[in-house]
């Protein structure tokens, strides 16, 4: 009987296993059909890619960053030892993808960022140069193009319909090695985060292996079409670490579509500064839960004064779609064509409203455009940190009597911090700043290698954030 059981048991574990093993995917073809497609990205640079100051010092100023992962770094073979075949002292390495059988190829900006000569390889080992056609580093995406005909192509999905569990492949050149194969699932959709150069996007977040060299390629579903590009991981260590985040392809057409028609990016601005609203916030507000985006700003002669919207209004809906955070409308607002008309609907002293906004324009520097890929904010102080003059009606509701400016965008050292837009600065070091002036004049004798104490209020918490100047760099 023992014996019986023993072979019972054994069977029905058999059977399950058997069964989980066949509903497991199959990727050969889907491989076999878009591999041809996933070319890898050679960028070089006239010196030397300064990749441990871009990346390893991230790594020294914070425990657990995003990190753009490409370059020469990583082994050429089991040993771990070299450099990838073909890299020089100056060359990035990257994937991408092609998007038109006249040879239009879609990779990250980071990847082709300042590059002098862009080369792409075909899976039949054609090397070709490539023209970058414009690039959008607010969403990290670039078009390249190279004079070919009757090239294979990818198929493009739609990645406003993902979900949490879904199986994805990524197809790219870690390390360099051509068209390498890596499975995972959909972790999350629409993860954001708060840097100011990565707002218009909400992430696909996965599971899928990815590593240095994977930027720029394409993310598939079980359909064989492009969902997402690879462009992110988490990590403490430069190495995959079961975190990474892709690009939705939806965003990244309408930047090829708007690059294609007129050499840039255009979105869509209302004109306010928001924040995140917690517990007290919405029991004070009378909000029946969490949620939306608090106005905290607007922008004089902006959509959204000229629409009727207030400071201190929650924004819970943009045009139709309801907003759990703040860093929900972002996306949403730099999507809307500039002109449209969309609606917007506001919880105010305890009732909801809708008010119609005619969506304005997010202001470029054409001259920029034209070099994109080198193109930096200025700041009026060296740590790269931007601030406007409060209001009186701001200093009334933070409570402040002539102390203080706000953060309107962040650049150079100072994104290597927690520093985040919306952020109150009250003093350097041991010094009140009442204005963009004030803080400017205190910073501007800082050296490379200097530390700046600011006094930052975000909310109702104040904490002193350290912002070191980087050191030069070694010119030999």
């Amino acid at each position: 009987m023992k014996l019986l059981v023993s072979v019972m048991l054994s069977g029905v574990l058999l059977g399950g296993a058997g069964i989980a093993r066949a509903d497991l995917p199959d990727f050969t073809q889907l491989v076999e059909k878009n591999a041809p497609a996933v070319v890898n990205v050679q960028a070089t640079h006239s010196g030397k890619i300064d990749s441990e100051t871009a990346e390893a010092g991230d790594e020294q100023d914070m425990p657990d960053v995003l990190r753009r992962f490409f370059g020469p770094q990583g082994p050429q073979g089991p040993q771990g030892q070299g450099r990838p075949r073909g890299a020089g002292e100056g060359t990035s390495i990257g994937s991408g993808f092609i998007i038109s059988a006249d040879g239009y190829v879609l990779t990250n900006n980071h990847v082709v960022e300042g590059a002098d000569q862009v080369t792409v390889r075909l899976s039949d080992r054609r090397e070709l140069d490539a023209k970058v056609v414009g690039t959008d580093p607010q969403t990290d995406i670039a078009l390249l193009k190279v004079e070919a005909s009757s090239l294979p192509v990818v198929a493009i999905g739609d990645s406003t319909k993902l979900k949490q569990g879904q199986w994805v492949v990524a197809i790219g050149s870690p390390f360099n090695f051509d068209h390498t194969v890596t499975h995972g699932i959909i972790s999350s959709v629409q993860r954001k985060f708060g840097g100011a150069d990565q707002q218009y996007v909400g992430f696909i977040q996965t599971d899928v292996p990815i590593n240095r060299g994977n930027s720029g390629g394409p993310l598939f579903n079980l359909n064989g079409e492009v969902i997402g590009i690879n462009s992110q991981i988490l990590s403490n260590t430069g190495g995959y670490m079961g975190v990474s985040f892709s690009i939705p392809i939806d965003v990244a057409m309408n930047d090829v579509e708007q690059i294609k028609s007129k050499g840039h990016v255009s979105r869509g601005m209302i004109g306010v500064q928001i924040q995140d609203i917690n517990r007290e916030m919405a029991q004070s507000l009378g909000l029946p839960r969490p949620g939306g985006a608090l106005v905290n700003k607007i922008t004089p002669a902006g959509a959204a004064e000229k629409a009727g919207i207030h400071v201190g209004d929650v924004i819970v809906s943009f045009n139709g779609k309801d907003l759990d955070h703040s860093s929900d409308l972002p996306p949403l607002v730099g999507m809307s064509k500039p002109g449209s008309q969309v609606e917007v609907k506001l919880f105010r002293d305890g009732k909801t409203l809708t008010v119609p906004v005619t969506v304005g324009e997010l202001p470029q520097d054409k001259n920029a455009l034209a070099a994109a890929a080198t193109a930096t904010p200025t700041a009026g102080n060296p740590l790269g940190i931007v601030v406007e003059d409060l209001t009186a009606e701001q200093r009334k509701d933070l409570g402040l009597k002539d102390q203080g400016v706000v953060i309107s965008n962040i650049t150079g050292a100072a994104r290597r911090t927690q520093l985040q837009q919306g952020d109150v600065i009250l003093m350097v070091g041991k010094k009140a700043v009442k204005s963009a002036l004030e803080l400017n004049l205190a910073l501007k004798d800082l050296k490379p290698g200097d530390t700046a104490m600011l006094l930052v209020r975000r909310e109702d918490a104040t904490s002193f954030v350290a912002v070191t100047m980087p050191k030069a760099k070694d010119k030999g």
